[in-house]
């Protein structure tokens, strides 16, 4: 079987490395079919970790139910425990978990006291991470573009549904892609000059990079809005509006994360609005007809 360079073990992380220790450890003994499984999360589990019971019988050469044995035979319940073990191993699975700072003797207010704090730690940190240059560079991107596509996955779409609602009020012709695929044709169909705005708060997400490469070869300017700097978004990018911020190892630092790129959002607004004084009669005409909201 080739091995994939891209997910391979040697390119996982250490706490990855000692799980897949354990499944080597318990490997002997397997028939045939659950070997070829066995031998796939060993060489790729990154691949394993995000991809259904179907797509990873068709890559071992499998059945299905083959796949469903080779966990069980290694001492998991079944395919979904053991890709739950693997984004445990990965850190992922800590994702959505509440904060290890936080225990669940702690007072409702210690927690809004800890979520608060968060807050202000990704808004400090972004004042000191943004790059003024860039944002210029990126408001005079914007005025020069034909129309203007926003993206991002999972909860980086909040910030790029903000984005569309945001320019869009300033006479931009702005429009934001919900599902990848459709993105992608949209990311392809850009002309030269026209602009994609890609958020990404790791600058690694796959579909998102994808994306924005897309955008790049069609010649569009792509803006990326993210945490750091000499990420593959950031890579095929020609505009970083970087936040900084914590590592996003739990939703508290994606949630604070999040709070500095909106406010991000809300800053190339104003600028855009101030350089460019015309887009405030606009915005001024687009607002005559909501409610009264004094």
């Amino acid at each position: 079987m080739a091995r994939s360079s891209s997910n391979s073990v040697s390119t996982a992380e250490d706490p990855l490395r000692r799980w897949l220790g354990t499944v080597q450890a318990r490997s002997a003994g397997l028939v045939a079919s659950e070997a070829k499984v066995v031998d796939l999360v060993l060489e790729d589990p990154l691949f394993v970790g995000r991809s259904t019971t179907a797509q990873v019988a068709e890559r071992a050469g499998v059945s299905a139910p083959s796949v469903i044995r080779a966990a069980r035979a290694i001492g998991f319940s079944g395919f979904a425990e053991l890709k739950l073990e693997i984004a445990r191993a990965r850190g992922t699975a800590e994702f959505f978990a509440p904060p290890h700072t936080l225990t669940s003797t702690d007072s409702t207010r210690t927690i809004i006291d800890t979520t608060a704090r968060t807050g202000i730690d990704a808004l400090t940190a972004l004042s000191g991470a943004i790059d003024p240059d860039a944002l210029d560079q990126a408001v005079s991107a914007i005025r020069g573009a034909g129309q203007l596509l926003a993206y991002g996955a999972g909860p980086s779409a909040t910030v790029a549904a903000d984005v569309v609602f945001r320019l869009r009020s300033l006479g931009v012709r702005t429009s934001g892609v919900v599902d990848h695929e459709s993105a992608m044709i949209a990311a392809r169909l850009l002309d030269p000059g026209d602009v994609v705005v890609a958020v990404s708060s790791t600058g690694r997400t796959d579909m998102t990079v994808a994306i924005a490469d897309a955008a790049a070869t069609a010649d569009a300017t792509v803006i990326a809005i993210t945490n750091q700097y000499g990420t593959p978004l950031t890579d095929v990018s020609a505009v970083a509006l970087v936040v900084g911020g914590a590592p996003l190892t739990t939703q508290m630092a994606a949630a604070g994360s999040r709070l500095a790129q909106l406010v991000v959002v809300d800053a190339l607004a104003a600028a855009l609005a101030l350089r460019d004084p015309d887009r405030v009669s606009r915005a001024e005409r687009a607002g005559i007809d909501l409610p009264d909201i004094t």
